[in-house]
C-alpha cells in the first residue's frame, strides 16, 4: 500500500470538511411587536450560536424602554433559549433535537426597531460518524473543530462590527450640523 504523503493527506480531509454541510446566515429585521425567523438545524447536539443588535437603540430608547427579547423554541415547541430586555447580546446552545427552530424577537416598546441578527450553525462529526480510515478520522474531527472556533470569531467580528455601526450613527445624531461636518472631515482625514 502506497504511503500518503502528510500535504495530499490534509487536502483529503479539508476536501472533505468543506464539503459538510453547514450555514451562516446574517440579515436586519425590522420588529413592531414580534418577528420570528426559522433555521433547520439538521442534528441533534449540534451548536446554534449567534448574535443580535438593536441598531438605533442608543437614538430612541430612554433609560426605561424595556429592551427586546429573544426565544428560541424547538421543533417541539419547547423553548431552548431565551434572554429578556436586551438591546444586545451573543447566545449559543446545543440543540436537543434537529428540526426547524424559531427565533422570535419581541418588542414590547411598539416602535419598529431595526435588529441585525446573525445565526449559525454548526456540526461537529465525532470519529465514528466519518469514514473508517484510522488516519484521516483524527484529522478531519480537528479540522472540523478548527472550523467552529474560526466561525466563533467570525460571529464575534459580525457581533462587534453591529455595535461600532450603530454607536457612529448615535454619535453622528447627536452632533450639530458644523460639529457633524467636523467629525466626517475628520474621519476621512485618518484615511
Amino acid at each position: 500500500m502506497a504511503r500518503w504523503r502528510p500535504a495530499a493527506l490534509l487536502v483529503v480531509a479539508l476536501a472533505a470538511v468543506l464539503s459538510a454541510a453547514w450555514r451562516a446566515d446574517a440579515l436586519s429585521v425590522t420588529v413592531t411587536d414580534t418577528e420570528c425567523i426559522h433555521e433547520f438545524v439538521p442534528y441533534e447536539g449540534d451548536t446554534v450560536s449567534g448574535n443580535f443588535v438593536v441598531v438605533d437603540h442608543d437614538i430612541f430608547w430612554s433609560s426605561d424602554h424595556p429592551g427586546i427579547d429573544l426565544t428560541v423554541t424547538s421543533p417541539g415547541g419547547n423553548t431552548v433559549y431565551t434572554l429578556k430586555g436586551k438591546s444586545g447580546e451573543k447566545f449559543e446552545f446545543k440543540a436537543p433535537r434537529g428540526g426547524m427552530y424559531k427565533f422570535c424577537f419581541h418588542n414590547p416598546y411598539g416602535a419598529p426597531e431595526t435588529v441585525s441578527f446573525y445565526i449559525h450553525v454548526g456540526h461537529i462529526p465525532n470519529e465514528h460518524n466519518l469514514a473508517k480510515d484510522e488516519h484521516l478520522d483524527p484529522i478531519n474531527v480537528k479540522i472540523a473543530e478548527l472550523k467552529e472556533a474560526l466561525e466563533s470569531v467570525t460571529a464575534e467580528q459580525k457581533y462587534l462590527k453591529a455595535r461600532e455601526a450603530r454607536h457612529r450613527h448615535s454619535k453622528l445624531n447627536g452632533l450639530g450640523t458644523c460639529m457633524r461636518s467636523y467629525y466626517i472631515s475628520g474621519m476621512f482625514s485618518t484615511l
